[in-house]
């Protein structure tokens, strides 16, 4: 048997990855693969592999990223870095991608040592963060959450994703659903140890997507259903007593670990086990308990008993569903039935009723005041559709989340991007000779880098457009505008363009207008950029703050690790 053991073989170190044509060329190939998903008017890309299977339609950065098979070790890391990023914060994973790839493929294009670009790097994103964290920001603005003007615009720019397939109209309306789902989580009892409430999805596929609504408490889906052969409006309203076991009550006998089971002759550990559920069984009837819930399985016998004493009984849960149904009703979690259960880990209910949406049916949990729990019933006309919306719907709950946090946002729309880039490439026109001293670089290495370092940023912000049209920039705001295909450009500006693309700016006499990415007109752009106003259209475009910094810090950093790349260590085992 030992000689059919083979040795290990040594690890292949290589560079060939790290071939600048090589590399560029997958890492354009990446890049258009998200580029053309990017924004409201993206298109869609279908996954699937080559024995058949699954087939993905979606333009979300976490689905697309996470289902592509990619072999490039590179590439590899920069869709783990994206992803990272993403599990995090929940969006921009589209922005971050993109950026990472035009700055790591701009660099590697350059003949300009990579010690020095990631110097140049690191030193124009501390001029981007430092911006964008002042008070000077022109591309910033503080969030009001007594208006919800800004707040369903921070919604709807996560909302509006092109497989959703929502119209205006639907997708304000979700927007202002999802708005109305989250202040359901924020206590309106404030204590030292305040915490956010649960906003639970529940998605339904073959409905309308205005058939969506927000319930306060928990529904909990029932099948060909025994609770509904319960007469639920004899039960005491406003103090339903409920149970809830996060322990498997299958009546299977309890793992042992590594050891072995001593039993008596004639004895049978399964017996004894339900034996043991039914004592647990009438308990729950003696102390009047309305609802049995478990994460886990229930033995049919003790359900079937359950049910002949009125007591409803819903099992298979999972473990999602714990924390919220600990958190509504009151209760405690019930880990063993191996001990009487103690009356204070009962939680109570206000109502329980039934709730039908097309072909499916819920138990409406109805909590008592103060108690921030909500389901948010969540339709949509296909399965993709109702799939892309749960997942958008989750990201657009977090980005509130962290507007709670910190209550800003940036203007979206490449608005930032094009802005940054115009402040980015003013103020590299400016560096000092002791900046350039400290960063050992010279003046010309430094303006090639800082010019694609702006070319990437304002690639990035012309990556919106998906049909044909042309990006411009104005010289007052440095926002982003955008003209539809084959529309005569003449002499009358105001007519060809109507507002910014994030909505902020309309059209005016005195602006003037010159091509998105025109470096050569960079120094005529008017600086210090002025400030938005404090009047904000209903249509405005905004990003979460919080997450598009963090995410130009991963573009950025990411692209510098893919710079000082120097070999790539692959295990032949």
């Amino acid at each position: 048997m030992m000689s059919s053991i083979e040795p290990k073989i040594s690890s292949l170190c290589s560079s060939g990855h790290l071939n600048s044509d090589v590399l560029c060329q997958a890492l354009s190939t990446l890049r258009g693969i998200v580029e053309t998903c990017y924004g409201p008017f993206g298109r869609l890309k279908l996954i699937h592999n080559a024995v058949g299977g699954y087939v993905l339609t979606t333009s979300q950065s976490s689905a697309l990223l996470g289902n592509l098979s990619v072999s490039h070790p590179v590439i590899k890391l920069l869709i783990a870095s994206v992803l990272n990023h993403i599990s995090r914060f929940s969006d921009s994973g589209l922005f971050t991608a993109i950026l990472c790839c035009n700055l790591a493929e701009n660099a590697k294009r350059l003949s300009i040592p990579s010690s020095h670009i990631v110097k140049i790097h690191k030193h124009l994103l501390n001029i981007c963060i430092d911006y964008l964290t002042s008070e000077e920001c022109s591309c910033r603005i503080q969030i009001d959450f007594s208006n919800s003007k800004t707040l369903i615009s921070l919604v709807r720019a996560v909302i509006n994703k092109p497989t959703c397939m929502l119209t205006t109209k639907e997708a304000d309306y979700i927007s202002s659903l999802v708005l109305k789902a989250f202040f359901y989580t924020i206590p309106s009892v404030i204590g030292d140890n305040v915490s956010l409430g649960k906003m639970l999805i529940v998605p339904i596929e073959g409905q309308s997507v205005t058939d969506s609504c927000v319930l306060s408490g928990i529904l909990i889906e029932i099948f060909a259903s025994h609770s509904t052969t319960i007469d639920i409006t004899k039960l005491t309203f406003g103090c339903i007593k409920i149970a809830v076991f996060n322990v498997s009550m299958s009546g299977d006998v309890v793992d042992s670990g590594n050891g072995n089971w001593e039993v008596a002759s004639g004895f049978c550990p399964e017996d004894e086990s339900l034996t043991q559920l039914l004592k647990v069984g009438k308990q729950l009837v003696c102390d009047q308990v309305h609802l049995v819930v478990c994460q886990k399985v229930i033995h049919p016998i003790l359900k079937q008993y359950l049910q002949e004493q009125q007591v409803m009984v819903e099992d298979r849960l999972g473990v999602a569903l714990m924390e919220p149904l600990i958190q509504l009703t009151g209760g405690q979690s019930i880990s063993s039935y191996y001990h009487p259960i103690s009356p204070s880990c009962y939680g109570n209910v206000k109502n329980l009723c039934v709730v039908k949406c097309g072909s499916k049916q819920f138990l409406h949990l109805v909590p008592n005041e103060n108690k921030s729990v909500c389901s948010l019933l969540l339709c949509n006309r296909s399965e993709a559709g109702v799939n892309e919306l749960k997942l958008v719907c989750q990201s657009a709950k977090c980005v509130m989340r962290l507007a709670l946090k910190e209550p800003l946002a940036l203007l979206g729309g490449g608005c930032t991007e094009s802005h940054l880039a115009t402040y980015v490439g003013h103020k590299s026109h400016c560096v000092t000779d002791d900046k350039l001293a400290e960063l050992g670089c010279s003046r010309t290495e430094y303006r090639i880098v800082a010019d694609g370092f702006c070319r990437s940023l304002e690639r990035t912000a012309s990556s919106l457009e998906h049909d044909g049209g042309e990006n411009f920039i104005d010289t007052m705001y440095g926002h982003r505008w955008s003209v539809q295909p084959n529309m005569p450009l003449h002499t009358d500006w105001p007519e060809v363009f109507s507002r910014c693309a994030c909505g902020l700016y309309t059209a005016q006499q005195n602006l003037n207008w010159t091509v998105l990415g025109k470096r050569t007109a960079i120094v005529s752009l008017e600086m210090p950029l002025e400030k938005p106003s404090e009047y904000f259209p209903d249509q405005l475009v905004l990003d979460s703050y919080t997450v598009k910094l963090n995410a130009l810090q991963v573009a950025v950093e990411t692209a510098n690790l893919i710079v000082e790349l120097q070999y790539v260590i692959q295990d032949q085992n």
